[in-house]
């Protein structure tokens, strides 16, 4: 992790992140201690396995505490609501691809990155192209799948909303 880099986050991105490291550090780290010292009072081979395999997800879930705990205390929080027709972080491009189809993304930090539900990386190939350009603007991606093209028809202040 570069300890210089903010983390670009949006408020609600922030709740999330927080929330996760409250559950990791009260519930779930807790509980795979409990099972680790369970497993360690038990001295046959079978659970000797259990025991390294509950030790490799406390590592696992310490990594993550870790992570969290970096993303928390390095967060800039996007604040959209420029409305120059710009696409910035935080807001919301609505694209036409060559083929003629319409998509939807939100342009938000790493941290809150999950393209499937239509939230992208500023750093993403596609958040890099879409970044500072702005409505009619054609935009060509140098993506792992091949380049692809993009016509801006529309920026929106507002993210998407979040599946609940």
């Amino acid at each position: 992790m570069d300890s210089e880099k903010p983390v670009y986050v949006t408020k609600e991105g922030l709740v999330e992140l927080e929330k996760e490291l409250v559950h990791l550090r009260t519930v779930k780290r807790p509980d795979m201690v409990e099972q680790m010292q369970e497993a360690k009072g038990n001295g046959d081979w079978m659970d000797q396995t259990e025991y390294m395999l509950i030790e490799a997800e406390l590592a696992f879930i310490d990594g993550r505490i870790t992570e969290l705990q970096h993303m928390i205390d390095h967060a800039q929080l996007i604040k959209p609501g420029n409305e120059d027709n710009i696409v910035n972080l935080g807001e919301t491009a609505v694209i036409q691809t060559s083929d003629g189809e319409v998509e939807q993304y939100t342009i938000v930090g790493v941290a809150e990155a999950n393209p499937t539900l239509g939230f992208i990386s500023n750093e993403s190939p596609l958040g890099r192209a879409l970044l500072g350009h702005k409505v009619g603007d054609e935009v060509d991606v140098h993506a792992p799948i091949g380049d692809l093209h993009y016509r801006i028809i529309s920026v929106t202040a507002q993210p998407r909303p979040r599946p609940a």
